[in-house]
């Protein structure tokens, strides 16, 4: 069965890495894991998370049937499956008839209980993406790797997904500054709150200046250990936190470039791109990080606001002078750099920039 809907990669030469091409099949796979995995080694600081609120237990419920029939409602037909060929179709099907989706939610319960993934569920296709507008293809930054996982994961994922996201929220666990990776925001909302900033800033005299910045090969370089207590800070059932710490481990993964396939890789850092948890993990992963920094700011008494959008971030400063902004951007720029390291985080500068908004 071929992958629905294929999008074929743009002709070009070869993919270059480290100043040579890959010439084989067998160089563009090692290639494709070396970039995509390359946090694997990167040194994270565990205490880090010293510096941020422990939140209450929360206890986790059994699953409903109401959880999964609204999360499968929302899958379009048109998506791709993963590795197990099992199309969000069929899988509707199975689901009308009440002693298979009974069948399934005992499986979910299970997964939480006894704190463990099925090895089926740890396999996946990663199906490398042309990123667009760009004007060449002979780098693999202007590629993105997208999961693709089986049918009956991704189901749970997402049940999984909207329950970890309502149990973060009610225990205020996510940061203000959040735009992303969350329900009921988006880029519009990071949109009108810049534009309100900019305005209020004028009514009192001031212009504002913001550095837009972006987390380098973000998704891909979460540190498991690192999300894992990140999530017990948060508060979730002890369960939860068990369950995840088996989830995150032991993937693999084949990589998928037109109708090649390579053989199957380890990955054991990240959270792959296509995954319904992504969304929500990789924002529960800054959050601590926003905090941290909220806090480092204030000791030194540097104004701080920011807009954060996954892996795209906004400092803002107000001031009735351009340079006095800048500086204080500059300060605020060194002292994210530094503790984005300890997340195992790092900016990708080239894409640094900076924008005035005068009134004048």
């Amino acid at each position: 069965m071929n992958w629905i809907k294929k999008r074929k990669l743009p002709t070009i030469e070869a993919i270059n890495y480290d100043s040579h091409p890959c010439l084989t099949p067998n160089s563009l796979w090692n290639v494709l894991h070396n970039t995509f995995n390359n946090a694997l080694n990167c040194q994270v600081d565990l205490n880090i998370l010293n510096e941020v609120e422990h939140k209450p237990s929360q206890r986790w419920s059994s699953f409903s049937k109401e959880e999964f029939k609204s999360a499968i409602s929302k899958c379009s037909n048109a998506l791709a499956p993963g590795p197990d060929k099992l199309t969000w179709r069929h899988l509707k099907f199975i689901i009308k008839h009440d002693p298979c989706l009974t069948n399934i939610i005992n499986i979910a319960d299970s997964c939480i209980n006894l704190g463990y993934w099925p090895k089926h569920f740890k396999i996946s296709s990663t199906i490398i993406i042309p990123k667009p507008n760009k004007t060449s293809y002979d780098q693999l930054k202007a590629f993105c790797p997208i999961v693709l996982l089986n049918t009956l994961d991704k189901l749970i994922e997402k049940v999984v997904a909207d329950r970890l996201q309502f149990m973060v929220v009610r225990n205020d666990f996510t940061h203000l500054s959040q735009l992303g990776g969350l329900k009921f925001k988006s880029t519009t909302d990071a949109g009108i709150i810049l534009t309100h900033i900019v305005w209020s800033g004028w009514a009192k005299v001031k212009s504002t200046s913001s550095l837009a910045f972006n987390i380098s090969q973000f998704f891909p370089s979460l540190n498991h250990k690192l999300l894992v207590l990140i999530l017990e800070k948060a508060g979730l059932d002890p369960r939860v936190t068990i369950f995840f710490a088996n989830y995150l481990v032991k993937r693999s993964t084949s990589y998928m470039w037109n109708s090649f396939s390579s053989p199957m890789y380890d990955v054991n850092v990240g959270v792959g791109q296509g995954s319904a948890l992504s969304p929500i993990l990789s924002s529960l992963y800054l959050s601590p990080f926003l905090y941290i920094l909220e806090n480092r700011l204030k000791n030194l008494k540097i104004p701080i606001s920011i807009l954060s959008f996954v892996d795209d971030g906004l400092i803002i400063a107000q001031n009735k002078s351009f340079d006095v902004s800048n500086s204080h951007l500059f300060c605020r720029y060194i002292v994210l750099s530094k503790l984005l390291d300890s997340f195992g985080l790092v900016i990708e500068h080239l894409k640094t920039e900076i924008f005035h908004f005068s009134r004048s």
